[in-house]
């Protein structure tokens, strides 16, 4: 699969995942159970596990986007 910048996700991409690690932060606060929350924001329980540990390391901080993985490589056509 080829990606929109030559790796990763688009920007609408990784904003919509950010909403939900932030979802699931919500819900670790509340005591939710992984599996709950996996299941209903359609990911692994690894993710969620991941994003849990994050989040208990670094708070909702932790769970912000960091930007794309690498800069967008754009070259011009060659003539």
């Amino acid at each position: 699969m080829r990606y929109a910048q030559g790796g990763g996700y688009t920007p609408e991409r990784r904003a919509a995942r950010e909403r939900l690690r932030l979802e699931a932060a919500e819900r670790f606060e509340g005591g939710d159970a992984t599996s709950a929350i996996a299941r209903d924001v359609r990911v692994g329980e690894r993710a969620v596990r991941l994003w849990r540990r994050d989040w208990c390391e670094g708070g909702l901080q932790a769970l912000l986007s960091r930007g794309p993985v690498s800069r967008e490589r754009f070259e011009p056509p060659r003539v």
